[in-house]
């Protein structure tokens, strides 16, 4: 019983693709990330401070199939699949064998990812810093009375102004209020994955989503200025990124919500988004 560790996205992909594949929504964020390291390259998520992007998965043996993945984008925290406990603080054990001292948490389901840090940190060298859930579409609910307005997709003219609004997004997530978004926004627009709701000439909320692959499309982010909130915009192009995945051929259509945030999980379930599993994203002391 091992893991085996690669810095080779497609040995990772080669390796783990059945795994993957086999349970899409709960390997979603390991598929859409992937899958932009593949087309993108390894720089992709900016600076790693000299750590390169990290793939692992467990078998028991040689030719027995994948039960567990993870990958590991420093200076993010890595990243899990479904995944059982042992498979987690067994992780946490070849990790830190291997001299990966710049691990500083981790996110996945909650079993596990609890597993690693315990494995990782001990007792009461960890917190849970954020708990999330995955739900996924059922039947699509229009909002109802919809807001004035229309959605459209992006164009380039649109890049400037929604990585601005990306900027704000991340600083209100708690990541890198300095970035710049704007080369990720515009994968997205030449992708056909972002959508604008807006009303007369001007945009007014944004919503994103990824590819279509292995039959999946997640939603992320979706963002409303401040100033503009509590108008129904949010909703409505939720509404429409969710339709144009489905157009593109979804099978599922999924996305992450705060659990830290009652008013979002509930318009996404008067979607009709339905949840599917929780995670939780856990730092070390």
């Amino acid at each position: 019983m091992t893991w085996h560790l690669t810095y080779d996205v497609e040995e990772f992909r080669r390796e783990a693709d059945a795994y993957l594949t086999a349970d899409p929504a709960g390997s979603t964020a390991l598929i859409s990330v992937s899958e932009a390291l593949r087309r993108h390259g390894p720089d992709l998520y900016g600076d790693s401070g000299g750590h390169p992007v990290r793939f692992g998965w467990w078998r028991a043996h040689r030719d027995a199939p994948v039960e567990a993945a993870f990958l590991h984008t420093p200076p993010r925290a890595p990243l899990f699949g479904p995944a059982s406990p042992d498979h987690a603080r067994e992780l946490a054990r070849t990790l830190r064998a291997d001299g990966a001292a710049h691990v500083t948490g981790v996110k996945g389901p909650d079993a596990p990812a609890r597993a690693f840090a315990g494995e990782w940190a001990g007792p009461g060298g960890w917190t849970v810093t954020g708990r999330f859930r995955l739900f996924r579409l059922g039947e699509l609910t229009p909002p109802d009375p919809a807001p004035p307005g229309r959605a459209r997709p992006a164009t380039e003219d649109d890049v400037p102004p929604a990585a601005a609004w990306m900027k704000s997004f991340a600083a209100d997530i708690g990541e890198d209020p300095d970035a710049d978004w704007t080369a990720n926004v515009a994968r997205r627009v030449a992708d056909g994955c972002l959508h604008l709701w807006e009303t007369g000439a001007a945009p007014v909320s944004m919503a994103a989503r990824t590819p279509v692959l292995a039959g999946q499309s997640r939603l992320s982010p979706v963002y409303t200025p401040p100033a503009l909130r509590g108008r129904g915009y949010a909703g409505a192009v939720t509404c429409a990124v969710s339709r144009s995945a489905l157009d593109a051929g979804a099978e599922q259509v999924l996305l992450f919500t705060d659990l830290a945030n009652p008013t979002s999980n509930a318009l996404y379930q008067r979607l009709g988004y339905r949840p599917l599993a929780d995670h939780v994203q856990v730092d070390f002391s």
